[in-house]
């Protein structure tokens, strides 16, 4: 089988698709065949990280996560043997492959109508958004804010806001086309945060303050949000793709505003049953209509180093899909 790889830190030319042994699963796990790869921003991060001190530091060599959508063939020891044949998405650390072995606990059924890119938002990115929406507390009347708004994540998590009742969705991105599909998917209000200014942009939409604003970006990203906040407002933070995880000042905190983060892993931890809800839920969402998934971008598993230069440029509406 073939696989993606990268045995030096560095750009997206580091990495290489390589030929492997089929792996074979152990107990409580499978072996999935892949129908296609759903690829994550955070190895853009992972494979150009040089520090061991930095907390995107990985060993070599390095694998690319992936949320895997494909067909079950074998089962390992103690894990049902009924799975073999069934469609399925999981999440993986070493998810760029023809073949790859998942634990069976956290495997997402897949519908046979339901599209690969669609599925591919299941395991991380879908879960990810709506988990976020939720620690954050959304409801009606709120306003919220979503940062990336175009990304994997963002994507869905404007559409889900409007699901959990929310009276205004604002969303940030880094295009005009970028902001028309942000517009397209429903967003209220649509800003360029890469222009000066932007945050007057979100205060004039939303005077008053904002109520929620789920935040992906870092650094000077994440202070803003927390200014934007309306009083007993809540800034979910799920990600820092700027690299920058800055410190959140005590004082910011005074004005009776709520900072609080989110890991999808830590979710599955903390409330298992919770977590695999949602991801029924958002199941039934995809399947019905009532979520798009834009996944409008798909390359075959050789062009890896030209999908992770769209990674890196932000080129890419939704989510980017490798197929072997």
């Amino acid at each position: 089988m073939r696989r993606a790889r990268y045995h030096a830190h560095g750009g997206p030319e580091v990495l290489v698709v390589e030929d492997a042994d089929i792996p074979q699963p152990g107990p409580g796990q499978v072996l999935i065949r892949t129908e296609a790869i759903g690829l994550n921003y955070v190895d853009v991060q992972l494979r150009r990280e040089t520090s061991p001190d930095s907390i995107w530091f990985r060993s070599l060599p390095g694998t690319l996560t992936g949320d895997v959508v494909g067909t079950v063939t074998a089962a390992g020891q103690d894990t049902d043997p009924a799975l073999a044949g069934t469609r399925v998405a999981a999440l993986l650390e070493d998810g760029c492959a023809e073949y790859v072995v998942a634990d069976a606990d956290w495997l997402a059924s897949v519908p046979a109508q339901l599209s690969a890119g669609a599925a591919s938002m299941l395991p991380t990115v879908g879960a990810v958004a709506s988990g976020a929406l939720r620690a954050g507390r959304v409801g009606h009347p709120d306003t919220v804010l979503v940062t990336a708004g175009a990304g994997a994540i963002g994507h869905l998590a404007v559409q889900l806001a409007r699901q959990l009742g929310a009276g205004t969705v604002i969303a940030t991105a880094s295009s005009r086309a970028k902001l028309d599909f942000l517009k397209e998917l429903g967003a209220d209000v649509a800003v360029d945060h890469t222009q000066p200014g932007w945050a007057g942009q979100v205060r004039a939409a939303a005077p008053g303050g904002v109520d929620v604003a789920l935040e992906a970006v870092g650094g000077e990203m994440l202070h803003e949000s927390i200014e934007l906040l309306a009083p007993f407002g809540r800034v979910v933070a799920y990600g820092a793709s700027a690299g920058d995880l800055t410190s959140v000042p005590v004082r910011n905190l005074f004005a009776l505003k709520t900072v609080t983060g989110f890991s999808l892993l830590a979710w599955r931890a903390a409330a298992a049953e919770q977590a695999r809800a949602s991801i029924a839920e958002l199941t039934g969402l995809l399947e019905t209509g009532r979520l798009r998934a834009a996944a409008e971008t798909v390359l075959p598993l050789a062009e890896v180093v030209q999908a992770h230069r769209l990674l890196e440029d932000r080129a890419v509406l939704g989510r980017l899909l490798l197929v072997p």
